[in-house]
């Protein structure tokens, strides 16, 4: 089981990893969905920790469609990140009709050579989520989805995650499941779906608002309850 958890700064980032979790998922205005952090914070905290650091490449929170200049945008932001050492980029784009965008996707992947590459809940917006698995998997870049499994939260999308986990299965793809889940539930979760990978992020900090710190009891307490299924 992979842990994955949000961090917004330096703070998250030593707590995150200090207390169980696997992978960073480093973001700046959690209370939009995440946009890009500073180039300063990615370095700071690629360079100070030893867990993996995905980083998410998103300009701003209006939609998941972007033109020329957000591509732009975005493609100068992938080559700064690369610089920097971090493991993996979170990218997603749609079309105006609610597609994945293929030709944004082939702007910005060859900028994320050597990059693990996750689409993002940009796919939660898709009318077939079982069509867009089959897009992405013409892109071996992209090494995983995060999903809730639809526009409702992942603990509410059950029978949607075990269907894409199902359609994953034998494929360069995994399932990030993400999106209302709580270390109360989880263990419920995982077996019904089936998901390997988890994210966190609101639900393992005080009170349980995206911006308060992490609560380091919380989330060692869930990191503690997902060692029963081994770590990969």
């Amino acid at each position: 089981m992979m842990l994955e958890v949000i961090a917004t700064c330096m703070d998250d980032a030593l707590k995150a990893e200090d207390n169980g979790a696997d992978r960073l998922e480093l973001i700046t205005a959690i209370t939009e969905g995440g946009l890009t952090p500073g180039i300063g914070l990615v370095r700071q905290v690629v360079q100070t920790v030893r867990i993996p650091v995905h980083v998410m490449v998103r300009p701003h929170s209006r939609s998941f469609v972007y033109d020329q200049h957000d591509l732009e945008t975005m493609i100068a932001e992938i080559k700064s990140i690369s610089s920097t050492g971090a493991a993996g980029i979170v990218v997603g784009a749609l079309t105006a009709d609610g597609r994945i965008d293929d030709i944004a996707l082939e702007a910005m992947l060859p900028w994320a050579e050597g990059l693990q590459v996750t689409f993002h809940r940009a796919f939660d917006e898709l009318d077939d989520q079982f069509a867009g698995l089959q897009t992405l998997l013409r892109y071996p870049q992209i090494t995983r989805v995060l999903t809730s499994g639809g526009p409702r939260p992942a603990p509410e999308s059950v029978p949607a995650i075990r269907k894409l986990v199902e359609a994953a299965e034998g494929t360069t793809l995994r399932i990030l499941a993400g999106n209302g889940l709580t270390p109360e539930g989880i263990e419920s979760f995982i077996e019904q779906t089936g998901v390997t990978e988890v994210h966190f992020g609101s639900a393992v900090r005080f009170g349980r608002s995206g911006l308060a710190p992490i609560d380091p009891v919380q989330l060692r307490a869930l990191s503690d309850k997902l060692l029963r299924y081994g770590r990969s």
